[in-house]
């Protein structure tokens, strides 16, 4: 049974950062592309970064430069390191395993505000 627990989320002020973690267990992590999404209140969920096996990355351009995803494949582990956050960038952050079958955690709450 595939699962994807996210942690780190909480309350932080404009220009403050955040680091969440996504813990993952009965995939073949190393192996997988993991991804970040989230989704703020009345929109729909977003892309916002991915990292392939290999290491590679990929951002949405509104997060390009302020966000840093990376992997602990000891670990089973992925992380996106958050720095200067703005309001707009309150959201439930999503934790994801893209593939045939797409794998979902619970999510975390990130709040930015003062």
């Amino acid at each position: 049974q595939v699962q994807l627990v996210e942690s780190g989320g909480g309350l932080v002020q404009p220009g403050g950062s955040l680091r969440l973690s996504c813990a993952a267990s009965g995939l073949r992590f190393s192996m997988r592309a993991m991804a970040w999404h989230r989704q703020a209140p009345g929109k729909q969920r977003e892309y916002v970064a991915i990292i392939l096996s290999a290491g590679n990355t990929n951002y949405a351009d509104s997060v390009k430069g302020r966000f840093t995803i990376s992997r602990d494949n000891s670990k089973n582990t992925v992380y996106l390191q958050m720095n200067s956050l703005k309001p707009e960038d309150t959201a439930v952050y999503y934790c994801n395993a893209p593939g045939a079958v797409n794998y979902w955690g619970q999510g975390t709450q990130v709040t930015v505000s003062s």
